[in-house]
């Protein structure tokens, strides 16, 4: 199992090899957005990963594509929903403020 820690919101929690940031963001209810439902064809999804990116599968060139179109990329940056954990061991990440947005466009009861 590999623990996933979203740092702003202070949760966490494990999942196995195979599974991606967005499904362990899905897990915890962690606020990052899926207007495309994780299918690699929005940038909803962009997260900061801030440590534990060498247990992540490497981008691919239609990550980077949709990449390209999203709001302040950065060396870390992913898309939660091609980053599949390949390695167990502890993944740090950042949910964008793209990414937050988008969530709370998705899920307007999640306001309060």
């Amino acid at each position: 199992m590999t623990r996933v820690r979203f740092i702003d919101q202070d949760l966490e929690t494990e999942v196995p090899v195979g599974k991606s940031i967005l499904e362990a963001a899905r897990q915890v209810h962690a606020p990052e957005g899926d207007a495309c439902g994780g299918v690699c064809a929005c940038s909803t999804c962009h997260v900061y990963v801030e440590q534990g990116a060498e247990l992540l599968s490497p981008a691919e060139e239609s990550e980077e594509d949709i990449l390209d179109k999203a709001f302040d990329v950065r060396i870390n940056s992913r898309l939660g929903c091609q980053a599949k954990i390949r390695r167990e061991g502890t993944i740090l990440v950042r949910i964008s403020q793209e990414s937050l947005a988008a969530y709370a466009n998705e899920h307007p009861e999640a306001k309060g």
